[in-house]
């Protein structure tokens, strides 16, 4: 390392550092808190910002960029390869061979157009339906407008460069599904359809799979909802029908989407729901800012849900994990369970990384390490209350190695969330003193924050607050940094009625049982650093604040 200079405002933590490590070479770095050790460390293995480099792929330069996530596409089956990854000075090779492929067809060959003006629905729907299991669907360069596709198991969908499946913008042309199908034999309700935690009719998604496996989608193309062209925007308050997602897994298992474009979804964009082993690997996912309920990825009651190297700018969460409201709960339980978001980029969603408020089956295991928030109003958000039911446990949820810029909030853990449903403003929700606690009451367990960074905030460092009647089990900061933009203007931290409007509020904290602090820095705050109300234990280890 050579030159090393990390900038956070006015702020140096490492000003023209030399590093070098030799082979064998054990080295120790030692510093006082705050000297840039963890900065300079995050530097070195490319976690504390997307680093420049460059790639090359036997030996011929294939990509220069500015993310630590790459994706290589166009190779030929069965053939060696040797990968070559340049940062500054140093140079890392890796060789492999790719797989064996049972085939490949073109949809142009199946009659598909992509023009973008002619119909190739039925081309690309003969295609998947009858393309053998395993071969590749492949989609050229074009623009091929589609009415809702529906997927079948053992599916390889790959859009090329320059290849567009585009969503027919008249929304009579979609088929609207049932939320439930009653099953004739006498088992389990057969779910089908669902929107906000509930299984209720919806249009049919532009891309839809329902009781599938082994489904992959890759490639450089893009997959474009095209709602700004129809009323799904424009018109989502007169809906009578749940608008339809741009891709929805329901029930599916072993689903991966890489590299491609997903943009402009009527709705949520990708939807797996109570669906097992989904990746989400080097996708964007695009909507405009004032886009309504344009969710990025939205993980509903699955398992095993991996969101690595994804760049998301949408008009509504980047990410949201649910687990469906307490109806959804009595017909099926299932927590969302062992996530892991990893390496991501959001941007300019009203929350980066959000648990709810469909959270009835729980949330459990969600580890977000090693990512970057810009501009979003809310960087973790826990958005639940009471109501959501006694199987509504949200714990194990772990935030590690992040950076933070122009938050408004950089962390909210809110049980009194006050939209939507006809009961968000019932006494039972408002009510401010204990209530029993009984089968409708919420429980958050733990939630560790470590090694973060978060600069221009501007309502509160933190805003976490518990119900009296179930206390937050425990809540731990270690390594972090908040500094709040000198303008920063007031907000309302979280959605809850009877909100007031906060700026500069340091961290707050209500109705928790345990509060850890460690290596805690707030600068600029306005008032107390610290406010903990109704809390059992309080730990503060060198929490600092800065002028």
């Amino acid at each position: 390392m050579k030159h090393i200079t990390k900038v956070y405002g006015s702020l140096y933590a490492n000003d023209d550092v030399p590093l070098t490590l030799n082979k064998g070479e054990i080295l120790a770095v030692v510093g006082e808190n705050g000297a840039g050790k963890s900065t300079l460390m995050k530097i070195l293995y490319g976690l504390e910002q997307p680093t420049s480099g460059e790639i090359y792929l036997n030996g011929e330069k294939q990509f220069t960029g500015d993310t630590n996530v790459f994706s290589l596409f166009g190779l030929q089956p069965d053939t060696e390869y040797t990968v070559a990854v340049v940062y500054g000075e140093e140079k890392h090779e890796i060789s492999f061979r790719t797989d064996k492929e049972n085939g490949a067809v073109d949809v142009r060959s199946f009659g598909a157009v992509g023009d973008g003006i002619h119909d190739d629905t039925d081309a690309v729907q003969a295609a998947i339906h009858f393309t053998p299991p395993g071969v590749r669907i492949h989609f050229p360069a074009g623009t091929y407008l589609c009415r809702p596709l529906a997927l079948r198991s053992h599916l390889i969908l790959d859009l090329a460069r320059g290849a567009v499946i585009l969503g027919c913008p008249d929304r009579q042309q979609y088929p609207i599904l049932p939320g439930l199908v009653p099953d004739m034999n006498g088992g389990k309700n057969i779910m089908v359809g669902c929107f906000e935690g509930l299984t209720r009719p919806m249009y049919q998604s532009l891309i839809h799979a329902e009781y599938c496996e082994d489904i992959v989608i890759c490639g450089e193309g893009t997959v474009d909802g095209n709602a700004q062209n129809s009323d799904f925007w424009t018109e989502y308050k007169n809906f009578e029908t749940a608008r339809p997602r741009l891709m929805f897994f329901c029930n599916c298992k072993d689903v991966t989407v890489h590299g491609i474009t997903a943009k402009n979804g009527a709705s949520w964009n990708m939807h797996p729901f109570y669906s097992e082993n989904v990746s989400f690997y080097d996708i964007a996912v695009e909507a405009p800012k004032n886009s309504p309920n344009t969710d990025a990825i939205d993980p509903e009651a699955c398992k095993g849900v991996n969101i690595i190297g994804c760049r998301l700018s949408v008009g509504d969460d980047c990410i949201a994990i649910k687990s469906g409201k307490i109806e959804l709960c009595r017909e099926r339980c299932q927590p969302a369970s062992r996530h892991v978001i990893r390496n991501c980029l959001m941007a300019f969603g009203h929350g980066a990384v959000t648990l709810g408020s469909e959270t009835a089956c729980g949330v459990k295991e969600l580890t977000v390490t090693r990512c970057f928030f810009k501009q979003t109003d809310r960087g973790l958000r826990i958005k639940t209350r009471r109501g959501r039911g006694k199987d509504c446990d949200i714990t194990g949820i772990v935030f590690d190695n992040i950076r933070m810029e122009n938050v408004i909030t950089p962390f909210v853990v809110n049980m009194w969330y006050n939209c939507c449903d006809p009961d968000r403003f019932s006494d039972y929700v408002k009510c401010r003193t204990p209530l029993p606690v009984d089968e409708r009451t919420p429980h958050l367990g733990t939630f560790t924050f470590r090694d973060i960074t978060c600069t221009g905030a501007e309502a509160a460092a933190c805003y976490i607050d518990g119900l009296p009647e179930a206390p937050i089990d425990q809540v731990t900061f270690s390594r972090v940094r908040i500094a709040f933009a000198e303008d920063a203007r007031p907000f309302t931290p979280a959605m809850q009625n009877d909100a007031v409007k906060r700026c500069k509020l340091g961290l707050y904290l209500n109705n928790v049982k345990k509060v850890s602090l460690d290596d805690v820095v707030v600068q600029g705050a306005q008032g107390d650093i610290l406010v903990a109300e109704n809390c059992g234990e309080v730990e503060a280890f060198a929490l600092r604040e800065v002028e």
